[in-house]
């Protein structure tokens, strides 16, 4: 039998995007960024999160991420030696130091792990890290020209009286799963159903309905993003009336427009759903302008935080 014996140097098989993470006091390049197997964030799926965008070379609405963020650690009882400013500093240093221009940047918070692996969550010493790496989008540059094929899926959201959905966090298995059934069935992403067979959200994404002037999506069981507000926002502006409240299958499926919203791509169309198109199967009016009025936003300086890049080495 060959000796066991503790290997001194471990070989990563995996790639990792340019990047720089922030743990434990320091600054580190991404693929040197590493969780214990030990943390309940891994074990448990017990943790929150929230990820906010830099577009060339600013933050965009820093303040309502990190506000999100901050509710989130209170409703699940995490604390965490940061306050928010300082959590600012975090981000910002993370951009800066990856020197990303479009970054997508996340902070996360972890139950973390007890000295003796109590199974008391209370015992349990929270554990804050945050990354940046190049900006990422639901939809490709093709999608986003000609809208997303999304099928409605029979999976179920996780109700928000099982798992709080005002608090962003990693229980992905229901919109994974839900992918793959988009998937076989010859789509590019997934909407779920409520509990009671509304529509809800999909796997990083809110959805919005437009027939004729009325823009509406779902208003429960749904994580309140931050994109979805500024969508909200962006309308009391362009005076387009817009509301929460229960959206059916039926109703995207007769929509004249269909377009989701994430921090991950902003606003996005879809053209086609359950192999049907949508109004024209092109992208819409309503669509249009406020994407337009979106990427706009990124350039006014009441929404944006910019970076302080260090200087370029000579």
């Amino acid at each position: 039998m060959a000796l066991l014996q503790l290997s001194n140097e471990y070989k990563d098989p995996h790639n990792y995007p340019k990047g720089v993470a922030y743990m434990d006091g320091q600054y580190l390049d991404m693929s040197k960024a590493k969780l214990s197997i030990l943390d309940y964030g891994f074990l448990h799926s017990d943790a929150t999160y929230d990820v906010v965008h830099v577009w060339q070379g600013a933050f965009f609405r820093l303040d309502l991420y990190l506000e999100r963020f901050f509710s989130g650690l209170e409703k699940i009882h995490m604390t965490m030696p940061y306050s928010k400013e300082e959590v600012a500093e975090i981000l910002h240093n993370c951009v800066a130091l990856s020197g990303h221009k479009n970054a997508y940047v996340e902070m996360i918070c972890t139950r973390g792990n007890s000295p003796d692996f109590s199974r008391d969550p209370r015992d349990s010493i929270n554990r804050f890290m945050a990354f940046a790496v190049p900006f990422g989008s639901v939809a490709n540059q093709d999608q986003m020209k000609n809208g997303l094929h999304a099928i409605i899926s029979s999976i179920v959201r996780i109700p928000p009286n099982s798992v709080d959905s005002k608090v962003k966090n990693y229980h992905w298995l229901d919109l994974v799963t839900g992918l793959y059934d988009a998937y076989e069935k010859g789509g590019e992403t997934a909407i779920l159903l409520d509990s009671e067979g509304n529509i809800a959200e999909g796997p990083g994404f809110n959805v919005f309905c437009v027939k004729g002037k009325i823009i509406t999506t779902p208003e429960k069981g749904v994580l309140p993003g931050i994109t979805r507000r500024t969508v909200f926002d962006l309308c009391d502006e362009l005076h387009i009336s817009c509301c929460a409240t229960e959206v059916t299958p039926t109703d995207l499926r007769n929509a004249d427009e269909v377009f989701i919203t994430s921090t991950a791509g902003g606003i996005m169309p879809i053209t086609k759903i359950d192999h049907n198109v949508i109004g024209s199967g092109t992208t819409g009016p309503i669509f249009q302008l406020l994407k337009s009025a979106y990427w706009e936003k990124h350039k006014n300086s009441d929404w944006c935080l910019p970076i302080h890049y260090p200087p370029a080495k000579i």
